[in-house]
């Protein structure tokens, strides 16, 4: 079973003094000339922004700390206006093998700042902590990363207003047979209400059935997932339009991972032409022997 998923709300009338409290940094950014903004995502509040004193000077003690993909304890100052301020780190250790690999990279950016849209700054976001964690785990050990994101993609959905219907036809609620995804009604159509919808996606069955899969999967429990090429493909499409048409999300983080995947192709398809010119050459020489 998934952990409670409730945005509960916290922060109204909060005392302001220092409290402990588990983070996840999520990103940062210089302010003035010695001082940095680092949004850490809570355990207790949510996506936070902390004024960080001093933390672009040589020698700061702290510096470790509040570097991205880094998760730990913290004792700070939650303010319920304004910016919070880090009061000092426990034990915090950085997900290394995300900040070696640039695939990991990429998609725990993504995901960070999909997390970020989703959750209002400064109230509690029950077991949702605990499942992106687990998503950053996994990507560290080396796990594959588009899935794990294609899977909290799939669940942040109703956060941003969009709650499809994955296990049914949206019309007659059947679960049996093939179904497909319609934009216009929110959810799965069976094959006898195909014709309801001409824009519906068209989707094979195995990403039909990765999708309901994923709506429902607790990532602090689960495996490896392995997944054939072609239905990653089709995953990344259908999510990518769900969220551009129905949510009308598009991040930089998200842009930046359709454009190495791109290159990525253009680079495939210049070797696969070297190989067939390699090929040919060593025919034509074959034929002059």
């Amino acid at each position: 079973m998934l952990p409670s998923f409730n945005h509960l709300k916290g922060g109204e009338n909060m005392p302001k003094v220092n409290q402990p409290f588990r983070g996840i940094v999520m990103s940062r950014k210089p302010f003035r000339e010695r001082d940095l903004l680092v949004k850490i995502l809570t355990d207790a509040r949510g996506p936070v922004m902390f004024f960080v004193r001093g933390a672009q000077r040589k020698g700061f003690k702290m510096a470790a700390d509040i570097l991205p993909f880094t998760r730990g304890e913290y004792v700070g100052l939650l303010s319920d206006e304004g910016l919070s301020y880090i009061v000092s780190a426990g034990e915090t250790h950085q997900w290394q093998g995300i900040v070696a690999d640039l695939d990991a990279n990429a998609y725990a950016t993504y995901l960070l700042d999909l997390v970020n849209q989703a959750f209002n700054e400064g109230r509690g976001i029950g077991g949702w902590f605990k499942q992106v964690e687990a998503a950053l785990d996994q990507m560290n050990a080396g796990k594959d990363p588009q899935i794990i994101t294609n899977v909290l993609e799939v669940q942040l959905l109703p956060f941003f207003g969009v709650a499809p219907v994955w296990d049914r036809c949206v019309i007659c609620g059947r679960q049996q047979g093939t179904l497909d995804y319609s934009e216009s009604y929110g959810g799965m159509l069976c094959f006898e209400h195909y014709e309801l919808d001409e824009h519906r996606l068209r989707l094979d069955q195995r990403v039909v059935g990765y999708l309901k899969f994923f709506a429902q999967l607790n990532l602090q429990t689960v495996g490896e997932i392995n997944v054939k090429p072609a239905v990653k493909k089709q995953l990344s499409w259908a999510l990518d339009k769900i969220y551009d048409d129905q949510v009308g999300l598009r991040l930089k983080s998200k842009r930046f991972i359709q454009s190495m995947d791109q290159w990525s192709q253009s680079l495939q398809l210049a070797r696969n032409e070297a190989v067939d010119n390699q090929e040919s050459l060593d025919q034509t020489e074959e034929l002059r022997h």
